[in-house]
């Protein structure tokens, strides 16, 4: 890791996956926690509090872009599964993954990295998928892996380098397998048995206040998010309406019916007319793409950034989930437990029960004992690493200034390219009006009823 100096302890762990579940914490003191962790590769310690980070928006876009592109195959008629190609610009890497396998990224994800933010995946392809599903899902595992690999922790670890890199025929057992007989996060870092020393004392009322905030802010960038789904849609809309409406006046200008006799007085006026109205259709087909651009643009660089912003707000709000009902639950029941035991360990000296078996109940409370100081340990390494996953929501959040750019921009750019069209195409509306004896006088403004009086 080349960011030795910067601040967090993002820099000084040494990690593999495993394939099971993390084990329950053993009855060993902290002491022993932090000797059992892999010391060769661990790095110095940052200087002043590892606590704090020093990254900028910039500097975690720069870790790496990732695509990700639909590879279907097809056995008969019908779609059977999808593969995608996946490509690291960091790696100079290219490599083939199914659904799963992103399952089984995720999977190791959450057991090296319990208390980070680990963003969610799209829900599996259910019976009957239709394209635009599919369309949708690749794009949010597009989202998925960019915030992955942009992540100050997960962009170092070796599970993140096999799912982009590794080219052989079985990843998910080689994810898996590259992380035998190593522990999660708590295990592995050095800091994590002193990370109440480097809280803030009010660090559970920071907590809370900083929960509120971001449930807000997600509220809110979810309605900005639907908002801009319905500009992007109506955009590609006006499209499809604006190619239907040149379509009909080239269909009007093609009309081949016979002229009745009592209409051969303006033979010339209908004729003209069908010859510059199928002229028009040219321009209309120009006004429907230059819409449909837009509404695509739209699409790419304002809704689905704010996708990628609600994807890391919602991996926020389930990394808070599960220090409430992880951890924290864990370690209520820890003690309730104790609680149980120190009153049989009354009850048996008080009946004066035989010593053997006072000597077990005593031996089960110490073991309890060192048990719900692991807890203990882990609740407030769960809080040092939520108060750094906080940050992280923080230095994200000018990826707004980004968003409302490109909305800006591609408004401007969007109206901008109609109106020379719909300039183009206004001088070509004299044409549809001809006067006495087949002279063409320009259109007149209408009257408060709208028509003309020629």
């Amino acid at each position: 890791n080349t960011k030795s100096s910067q601040a967090c302890s993002y820099s000084h762990w040494s990690f593999t996956i495993s394939p099971a579940d993390l084990p329950t914490p053993q009855a060993i003191e902290p002491q022993a926690i932090v000797q059992q962790a892999p010391a060769p590769s661990r790095m110095q310690m940052p200087q002043g509090n590892p606590l704090l980070l020093s990254h900028t928006l910039q500097e975690l876009l720069a870790r790496d872009t990732v695509q990700v592109e639909l590879i279907p195959e097809k056995k008969g008629l019908f779609l059977k599964h999808v593969e995608y190609e996946v490509s690291s610009q960091r790696f100079k890497s290219s490599v083939y993954r199914r659904y799963n396998d992103f399952v089984v990224f995720q999977e190791m994800l959450l057991h090296k990295f319990p208390y980070r933010m680990v963003p969610a995946l799209p829900p599996k392809r259910m019976l009957g998928a239709d394209r635009e599903f599919i369309e949708a899902r690749r794009r949010a595992l597009k989202r998925f892996v960019n915030l992955v690999a942009r992540h100050p922790l997960f962009s170092e670890d070796v599970v993140l380098k096999l799912f982009l890199s590794f080219s052989g025929s079985d990843v998910q057992n080689k994810l898996k397998e590259s992380a035998q007989c190593v522990g999660d996060e708590f295990l592995n870092c050095k800091l994590a048995t002193r990370a109440k020393d480097f809280l803030p004392a009010d660090i559970q009322a920071q907590f809370a206040i900083s929960r509120e905030l971001i449930r807000n802010i997600y509220n809110s960038f979810h309605k900005l998010r639907d908002r801009a789904e319905r500009i992007a849609s109506r955009a590609i809309d006006n499209a499809a309406d604006l190619l239907i409406f040149g379509k009909e006046l080239s269909a009007i200008g093609s009309d081949t019916t016979p002229l009745p006799s009592w209409a051969a007085l303006n033979s010339s006026t209908w004729g003209s007319l069908k010859q510059a109205l199928k002229g028009l259709s040219v321009e209309f087909a120009l006004l429907a793409d230059k819409a449909a651009q837009q509404g695509k643009q739209e699409e790419n660089d304002v809704v689905e950034k704010l996708n990628l912003f609600l994807d890391l707000l919602q991996s926020y709000k389930d990394l808070c989930e599960r220090h409430e009902k992880g951890v924290l639950h864990k370690h209520q029941r820890a003690l309730h437990k104790y609680s149980l035991m120190k009153r049989q360990m009354m009850s048996a000296t008080a009946q004066n029960r035989e010593p053997e078996s006072v000597e077990q109940l005593e031996s089960r409370i110490v073991e309890q004992e060192n048990a719900i100081q692991t807890m203990e340990l882990r609740n407030y390494f769960s809080l040092y690493c939520l108060h750094q996953e906080t940050q992280l929501i923080h230095v994200y959040l000018p990826l707004t200034s980004h968003i409302l750019r490109a909305f800006v921009n591609s408004q401007i750019q969007g109206h901008k390219e109609m109106s020379k069209v719909w300039n183009d195409l206004r001088p070509k509306l004299s044409c549809l009006f001809a006067g006495p004896h087949s002279t063409l006088t320009p259109p007149c403004s209408p009257p408060e009823d709208g028509l003309c009086p020629h």
